[in-house]
């Protein structure tokens, strides 16, 4: 019975991180329109591998994940992914700078656009509005998947977070399961 429990808190441990990802509505209250300035908005935040964006806009839009160079020149029609269900919810799966863009001729221009650069792991670096060293662009995403049908719990600033009691309750199953591993 003791070895049962030790794997579940084991198995506990492992999936714990997971609920602590981060999920960033783009655009905040805005959403992902025109109008909105998308590398104000990605000042201050750390988007890492396991986060998620969620973009929410009306029927005439899109989201477009693109190349460097359609992204600094608005190409349309060139696009990796796209999505206009309305809600768009793209999981961080990988390091590196993402760019969006809504497909509708003119939208970019007129400022729907938005790059995100993906920290791996836990050594995220913040993202900004400032261009890289290797000459890339500003701000930073990842890919496109059908919207979640779970709505986040705002925290205000776009992004939604696992509360305190979570990272504790997490910290307690850590230690108890570790102590029961050894006694095995």
């Amino acid at each position: 019975m003791a070895r049962i429990v030790g794997l579940v808190l084991v198995v506990a441990m492992v999936m714990m991180p997971r609920c602590l990802a981060t999920v960033y509505t783009v655009g905040d209250s805005s959403g992902w329109a025109s109008g909105v300035d998308y590398s104000t908005w990605t000042s201050g935040k750390t988007f890492k591998v396991g986060d998620s964006l969620v973009f929410n806009y009306g029927s005439g839009h899109t989201v477009d994940e693109v190349t460097d160079s359609d992204y600094k020149t608005c190409t349309v029609g060139n696009s990796i992914t796209s999505d206009s269900s309305g809600t768009t919810t793209i999981p961080l799966k990988t390091a590196g700078t993402h760019n969006y863009i809504c497909g509708s001729v003119g939208h970019c221009t007129m400022g729907m656009k938005l790059s995100v650069t993906v920290a791996s792991g836990s050594t995220a670096a913040p993202s900004g509005n400032g261009k890289s060293t290797s000459g890339g662009s500003d701000g930073n995403s990842t890919i496109t998947t059908p919207a979640s049908t779970t709505k986040p719990s705002s925290t205000g600033d776009g992004s939604s977070h696992s509360s305190s009691l979570v990272v504790t309750l997490w910290s307690v199953i850590s230690l108890v399961g570790f102590c029961m591993f050894l006694l095995i």
